[in-house]
């Protein structure tokens, strides 16, 4: 479908969503600042927010601001609540804004992929800047081309559209893991990697197979969850041939999932097999025997994002971060079982 022009020059107004979507100026402005619940229907709604996307209508922030002042206020994005390293992200980002008189609204989008609803188009004017964590390209289609600052955090430093990016260093933490495997006499690896399309698992899956370039590796992959993961690494570890000594998993979750097939199979950890996660969150600990894993310094991240959106809106040139990340050995692995 082609995008209806704007009346009257490049940037389009609400007179130009109002005349897109047949309706009056006063309905666009209902909608748009979310006020039209109980005053327009929601068919109405739908037809001006779809307008205002195929304008690429955004109100005027600069106008705004000069009435209101600054909302100083930051939205952080990230893949879903479940996880506990994203409450940690947010923990440190809002300590950070608080410091500067800032608050942080959280809002999750559901496996990182797309947002259930998209609540961009009336929000975009009561914001200051977005903070996306770990989050998939297609999810952050909303953000392009408005006038918010976007900061991104685990995600591709090539990417496009962000004003800043920082990320951990999790081709290092694979690496880490690799070494630790290697060095214990393990040279038969399943890879129980996340099913999620993210860049940092892309990252952690070319950084292992690089480090176990000459040794069996075999991958599966899994939704991030307990019982997904319990599943797949069932079927890879009873698959026939030579099993595998060493499950290197993108996440704790998996790693838990991992242990519980083994149980299943009669596998001592770490005695018939050795398991490692990535993050270091309480279920690292939680687990019998305790996880060895990579530590992500979720709370410095969330802190250090909020620092860059800051300094964005301060006007100070991006600078890319990479933070380090440090292996934990723990009781999970151990040296490879004799063949």
């Amino acid at each position: 479908m082609q995008t209806p022009e704007p009346l009257g020059g490049t940037r389009p107004t609400s007179r130009d969503v109002a005349r897109v979507a047949g309706v009056s100026q006063a309905t666009v402005s209902l909608v748009l600042g979310d006020k039209w619940r109980g005053r327009v229907s929601e068919r109405t709604a739908g037809a001006v927010r779809e307008a205002a996307r195929d304008l690429g209508y955004r109100p005027n922030l600069a106008a705004r601001n000069l009435r209101l002042g600054r909302t100083r206020t930051a939205l952080l994005v990230v893949p879903a609540l479940t996880n506990e390293f994203f409450a940690h992200v947010y923990t440190g980002a809002a300590a950070a804004a608080a410091r500067h008189g800032f608050g942080v609204v959280l809002y999750p989008s559901p496996d990182g992929v797309g947002p259930a609803r998209d609540p961009f188009a009336s929000a975009q004017a009561a914001l200051d800047g977005v903070i996306a964590s770990s989050m998939a390209t297609e999810a952050l289609e909303a953000f392009r081309g408005t006038a918010l600052p976007l900061v991104m955090l685990d995600s591709d430093p090539a990417g496009t559209g962000a004003a800043a990016h920082v990320n951990l260093d999790v081709a290092d933490g694979m690496r880490r893991v690799t070494e630790h495997l290697l060095d214990l006499g393990h040279r038969r690896f399943l890879h129980l990697a996340s099913g999620a399309p993210s860049w940092t698992f892309d990252v952690r899956a070319g950084a292992l197979g690089r480090a176990l370039r000459g040794t069996e590796v075999r991958t599966v992959r899994s939704p991030l969850n307990v019982a997904d993961a319990r599943e797949a690494a069932h079927r890879a570890l009873a698959a026939p041939g030579p099993r595998p000594t060493a499950v290197v998993c993108d996440d704790d979750i998996l790693a838990a999932g991992a242990y519980k097939a083994a149980r299943r199979l009669g596998l001592r950890v770490p005695e018939d097999l050795s398991v490692t996660g990535f993050d270091d969150m309480a279920l690292a600990t939680v687990v019998e025997p305790e996880l060895t894993t990579v530590r992500l310094p979720a709370e410095e991240f969330g802190r250090r994002g909020m620092e860059a959106l800051l300094a964005v809106l301060a006007g100070e040139p991006p600078r890319p971060e990479t933070l380090p990340v440090a292996l934990v050995p723990r009781g999970s692995s151990g040296p490879a079982p004799a063949s």
